[in-house]
């Protein structure tokens, strides 16, 4: 986990899209497949062996002009089919949910954020497992329409129960906004079939529309405090904080406003202050930018 190795983003991300599923059915695996990076950082994450909070990653899309599809399909900036040069497509940030029961108000408070959905269902388990309905419900509730379904451990399992857990997979979805999603068999571990997972995924998760001429308006979906403990107040530096922006765009400099803000208590009512602030710097993409659009 320690060796990933991050792909350069030659563009900020401008679509969110989460994996969702059952606890333990290899939804990080997922995104270290397609990304390379292990979202699970927390030492309690690694200690358990289980995605605790949000996970994210970046992924850049690539397309080959002279190989078909879906080997034309790649994170790469050169074919690893042809060798040819790839165009870039769009850069696609990954938002990793937890899948243990226990922490579903997570899942739901990265759902938020969600623009389409991978629903991970392991094929060496029957189909639905609880908190496979429950994402999916959840995903529905919330509005995520653009699904597709990654069927992961198919080297698990033989010819014969890929199958059985095919159908299973059909039938669990009928009638959910996942109907018509496609169902791609894959092996996260392995790395089949990925190629074919990312074109699905061009195919059915477009980027949605947004209007940078509104104010700008962000979802902070985590925030970090970067001073160590004991540091002198005239040392101290502003806190860090991470989301997705809905409309508008953000530049160093702008004043902002953090809502609610500070809960403040008089004659026995609680109202809420809200924060103003100045960005001092903007990330995106892994790296430093001046301004941050849309995604």
């Amino acid at each position: 986990m320690s060796s990933e190795k991050r792909t350069t983003i030659p563009k900020q991300p401008e679509i969110n899209i989460g994996t969702i599923g059952h606890v333990d059915h290899g939804k990080t695996t997922l995104v270290q497949a397609l990304t390379g990076i292990w979202a699970a950082r927390h030492s309690e994450e690694l200690k358990r062996g289980i995605t605790i909070k949000l996970g994210y990653a970046d992924m850049p899309v690539y397309k080959c002009p002279k190989c078909e599809p879906p080997k034309n399909y790649s994170t790469k900036p050169v074919c690893p089919n042809c060798n040819s040069k790839t165009t870039f497509l769009r850069a696609i940030s990954f938002v990793d949910a937890p899948g243990h029961e226990a922490l579903m108000a997570t899942m739901l408070s990265g759902a938020a954020i969600m623009d389409g959905a991978i629903l991970v269902i392991a094929a060496d388990e029957p189909c639905p497992q609880p908190q496979t309905r429950e994402h999916l419900a959840a995903a529905e509730i919330i509005g995520i329409k653009n699904i597709v379904i990654a069927q992961n451990k198919i080297d698990l399992v033989d010819e014969k129960r890929a199958r059985e857990n095919y159908n299973e997979i059909k039938n669990f979805v009928k009638g959910t906004v996942a109907e018509n999603a496609p169902i791609i068999p894959v092996s996260a571990q392995r790395g089949v079939n990925i190629d074919v997972l990312i074109n699905a995924i061009e195919e059915f998760i477009p980027t949605p529309k947004r209007d940078e001429t509104k104010p700008p308006l962000m979802y902070v979906v985590r925030s970090f405090d970067i001073n160590k403990p004991g540091t002198p107040i005239e040392k101290l530096e502003g806190g860090v904080i991470g989301g997705t922006i809905l409309q508008g765009k953000f530049a160093v400099g702008d004043e902002i406003e953090i809502r609610p803000g500070v809960i403040l208590e008089k004659e026995g009512k609680s109202n809420y202050n809200p924060l103003f602030s100045q960005i001092v710097s903007l990330h995106a993409g892994g790296r430093s930018v001046n301004d941050a659009h849309c995604g």
